[in-house]
């Protein structure tokens, strides 16, 4: 069966987009990989306590700025202030999971898409999505000043970039988690 373009376009994570509401904080994680919903909890969480943070943000239209808030065997977690300039490029999480907590500003959310144009989706302060390991997509800065917290589990190790040659051909890259993610040519 083929999907419709409207199924196409309403099964993306960041259209569904919730308020931030959560409990699970840096001191109460439960020592295991986390699932969706408490990725979507501990960024929330996070984001609606600046005092644990605030001291990181930092703006450049050139470099991304992003800081590891926290990192064990189970969860990463991560600040990342961003530019309209800012962008990361097509990338996947590869195994893990993860959730984006907008705080300050938007974010513009890119979905690749095959025979169609890319979806867009704009994701704004106080809202926070979760997504799979099978998810790729791209993130911009909608506006200067925009800060965000993003959450994954099982950690990220390995990221994959993704690239659609002039030949129409789509490739992959994998990076390390602590490079800065940017388009490929």
């Amino acid at each position: 069966m083929t999907a419709t373009l409207d199924e196409i376009r309403t099964d993306i994570p960041a259209r569904a987009a919730t308020p931030l509401a959560g409990d699970l904080s840096l001191e109460t994680l439960p020592g295991r990989d986390l699932d969706q919903d408490e990725l979507r909890s501990l960024a929330s969480y996070l984001a609606l306590h600046p005092e644990q943070w605030r001291h990181h943000l930092a703006f450049d239209a050139d470099n991304r700025v992003y800081v590891s808030l926290h990192r064990d065997a189970h969860v990463d977690v991560w600040l990342l202030c961003w530019t309209p300039e800012n962008d990361t490029g097509f990338h996947d999480h590869d195994v893990s999971s993860g959730a984006v907590a907008v705080v300050e500003g938007s974010l513009l959310e890119h979905n690749l898409a095959v025979g169609i144009e890319t979806i867009e989706t704009l994701v704004g302060a106080g809202q926070v999505f979760s997504f799979g390991p099978d998810h790729i997509h791209r993130l911009t800065g909608a506006v200067h000043g925009a800060v965000s917290v993003h959450a994954y589990s099982p950690p990220l190790w390995r990221m994959g970039q993704y690239a659609v040659g002039s030949d129409g051909r789509l490739r992959r890259q994998s990076v390390s988690y602590a490079e800065e993610l940017r388009p490929i040519d």
